[in-house]
């Protein structure tokens, strides 16, 4: 089954299949499911123990003077409170349970959104998938919390009320009964199409979480073009979308629950009529039918309840859906089981042989074809070529996001498919063109390249990064908060915290990925002497594009359209001509 129709047969799942989800994270709380069903059985039986209280007080309290009223109205007090506690319990058991099952939800869809590959995360956008984290995760809360225990309340006082009402009054019962399909029929056929619009309103909320996501992770850009007017009307329009759809889902919502609810109060209005004409005639006293009315407004309240609950379960029908297709996603990056080790000490020998690969988006245009690539232990390779050339291709591959279509990738002999992904990027450190820091302390940020390094460890990768000037002088030093994306440093000084993080990491595989484009000649020449810190006894491939970064290398590999059509040293390169040269001159001698 391809991955559309996969998709599609999610969303045509019934509601209760794809809430079925849910199950497997609530029986993980035995302890306060099984606590929410006694208090729900307390709290039911109060409810069915109040009309034979109040029949008692009509019947027998007013008619057996003060001693009886006193007994009476004691016996219904005392139902009222024990309803009340039993409410109050069924109320904190069932909303903790909530808390917990959308908690656990979260945390394993979080986990397996970390665990997804590359292609998954290229062809989904962040923002969307932060709206299904929380948005959607959020709506599943009322589910556990209010849908789940008024159900379950609802249908268990509905089946008391009515065996009840037999009890009662057979022939009225039989009267109230006719009502019952009347209500139910609306609710089904309302149903399905408040399912596919509910899901539909997920839909449009979550595209506006996406682009405010997007617009406020590139706030800068926005500002520097003057465009907040058009941002602005962007996201109204989205949220405009998002509150017409709302719209239908109320109006379709509110007329299913009106009907019902007119239906069963119609019925129970008609089976009055009737016993008050029996009441008249001496056939039924005023205690019972008064007994017979308030069962009949339970169980009328019931099916409302049920009305309102079907409603809600449509729209976090929807939400779940969108959940369970995450859930469903599998990464196509696995593990061997089991995996191979790499070779201890790790030697750093790398081999592409007969790499083809195409991105998943891009079928028919190959980034790599017939590539094949030998870097040494301990050698420095300088990756050049025009954009699109496959530079980046490399360094993905060898990470691992992505596997080739054909032939091999070896590190120390071994195929990189045979090992842990995992275990395969701990030999690897990354300095990215773009430095990613997280919103946090600059000692956090260069620890995560190893999370059990000392503070001391910390403040020699620092010193060894040219960071330290700079992250002493700061207030609180290596303990500054950094902003979002590191905004309080320079694009210099981020850069140096990243190479301060991967030579904390110690790895000795280093991939250098244009790490010194973007920055002035001032930046750029203390980022170089990191970087040749960070180099020294490490194999490394770097994606050049400065002419210092190029003289350094033992080796320059000119690639071109996915295939490497020259190698050899910058001077030799320079002598032969061709590609090299070419850019060289443009890129380099400028």
């Amino acid at each position: 089954m391809t991955e559309s129709k996969t998709r599609d047969a999610v969303r045509e799942k019934a509601p209760v299949g794809q809430l079925r989800t849910l199950w497997p994270f609530v029986v993980r709380h035995r302890g306060l499911f099984g606590a929410w069903l006694l208090a729900l059985a307390a709290s039911s039986a109060a409810t069915l123990s109040l009309p034979p209280a109040f029949r008692t007080v009509i019947d027998h309290g007013f008619a057996s003077g003060g001693d009886g009223i006193d007994r009476a109205f004691g016996l219904l007090f005392l139902v009222a409170i024990a309803l009340a506690f039993a409410t109050a319990a069924r109320f904190f058991f069932v909303s903790l349970l909530g808390e917990r099952v959308v908690a656990d939800l979260r945390q394993r869809l979080y986990g397996h959104l970390m665990g997804l590959d590359a292609a998954f995360h290229d062809a989904n956008r962040s923002g969307e998938l932060v709206s299904r984290l929380t948005a959607d995760a959020e709506l599943l809360r009322s589910v556990v919390a209010t849908s789940m225990s008024v159900a379950l309340r609802s249908t268990v006082t509905f089946l008391g009320s009515i065996a009840m009402l037999f009890v009662t009054s057979p022939r009225l019962a039989a009267y109230a009964v006719i009502g019952i399909p009347l209500a139910v029929l609306p609710i089904v056929m309302g149903a399905r199409r408040l399912q596919k619009i509910s899901r539909t309103a997920q839909d449009r909320i979550a595209d506006a979480n996406a682009l405010a996501t997007e617009t406020l992770g590139a706030v800068r850009t926005v500002q520097a073009h003057a465009r907040e007017p058009w941002e602005r009307g962007r996201f109204g329009e989205a949220v405009a979308q998002a509150v017409a759809t709302a719209r239908r889902r109320i109006r379709v919502q509110a007329m299913v629950t009106a009907i019902a609810i007119s239906l069963v109060f119609g019925a129970i209005t008609l089976v009055l009529w009737s016993g008050a004409h029996d009441v008249a005639a001496g056939r039924m006293s005023a205690g019972t039918l008064g007994q017979f009315v308030l069962y009949a407004l339970i169980g009328g309240g019931s099916v409302g309840a049920l009305a309102e609950v079907w409603n809600e379960l449509q729209r976090a029908a929807g939400g779940m859906g969108r959940i369970g297709e995450l859930l469903d996603a599998r990464p196509r990056i696995l593990a061997p089981d089991p995996p191979e080790p790499l070779p201890t000490p790790v030697r750093g020998e790398i081999r592409f042989e007969g790499v083809t690969f195409h991105y998943p988006n891009r079928p028919d245009l190959p980034a790599l074809e017939h590539f094949d690539l030998h870097v040494a232990p301990g050698e420095t390779v300088a990756l050049v070529g025009p954009s699109g050339a496959g530079k980046s291709t490399v360094l993905s591959l060898l990470l691992r996001f992505h596997d080739p279509d054909a032939g091999a990738i070896r590190i120390d002999d071994v195929d990189i498919r045979r090992l842990d992904p995992a275990g395969l990027r701990d030999a690897i450190a990354l300095v990215p063109q773009q430095p990613t820091l997280f919103a946090t302390s600059a000692r956090e940020n260069i620890r995560y390249g190893r999370l059990e390094a000392s503070d001391q460890d910390i403040d020699a990768a620092a010193t060894a990064a040219h960071a330290a000037e700079f992250l002493d002088a700061l207030p609180e030093g290596l303990d500054t908060e950094l902003g979002e994306r590191g905004a309080r440093l320079s694009g210099g000084q981020q850069q140096r915290v990243v190479i301060a993080r991967a030579l904390l990491k110690d790895a000795p595989l280093l991939l250098l990925d244009e790490a010194t484009s973007a920055l002035d000649a001032q930046s750029e020449r203390a980022v170089q002497e990191a970087l040749d810190t960070l180099m020294r006894g490490r194999t490394t491939l770097v994606i050049a594009h400065r002419l210092s970064t190029v003289l350094k290398a033992d080796r320059i590999v000119v690639m071109d359209r996915g295939r490497i059509v020259a190698q050899g040293t910058h001077a030799a390169l320079l002598a032969e001509g061709g590609l090299y040269a070419e850019l060289a001159k443009l890129q380099f001698l400028d």
